[in-house]
């Protein structure tokens, strides 16, 4: 099973690197798969929070005993910790393959860090909205390539680093 994933996973990286000549001159190699796992992992986030939500709970909420969760949420919870594995997957053995730290480490780091993105996420959007005044479309826009730059750096330096300290 390992080398069948691996395999994948080279496939993936080779048809990714196909079309980097395209960008060599505005990004470094490594930014430029950043780009494209991220592009990766947002849609396939978007599909399967489809599926679970259409599909799975048929758009009905979800039902316990002490507390009844709605679909939109439910779906969220559900799909979050699957995507989060997903896009870490792909960024471990994709851009940041040549990292010496630990798997167990690297993932409870990218958890982390996505934990900070998501509240550094609505932080940035309160702020933008509520006290700048700007439109939460562009706010959005303007938080999430905060964010992208911000993942990026946190990830090489901290997450996925290629020496052990």
């Amino acid at each position: 099973m390992r080398e069948k994933g691996r395999l994948v996973l080279s496939f993936l990286r080779s048809r990714i690197d196909f079309f980097y000549p395209l960008f060599r001159k505005m990004v470094s190699l490594q930014f430029y798969r950043y780009g494209a796992v991220g592009s990766i992992s947002l849609v396939f986030d978007w599909v399967l929070y489809f599926v679970i939500f259409h599909f799975l709970l048929e758009k009905n909420n979800l039902e316990f005993s002490f507390i009844t969760i709605s679909s939109h949420i439910a779906t969220l919870g559900i799909k979050f910790p699957i995507a989060l594995l997903f896009g870490f997957v792909l960024q471990k053995y994709i851009t940041f393959s040549s990292s010496e730290v630990p798997g167990k480490t690297q993932l409870f780091r990218y958890a982390l860090l996505v934990l900070f993105n998501l509240i550094f996420s609505y932080f940035g959007l309160k702020l933008c909205v509520e006290y700048f005044l700007i439109y939460p479309t562009p706010s959005n826009m303007i938080v999430s390539v905060l964010t992208i730059f911000i993942s990026y750096f946190s990830q090489k330096h901290f997450t996925f680093k290629t020496t052990i300290s």
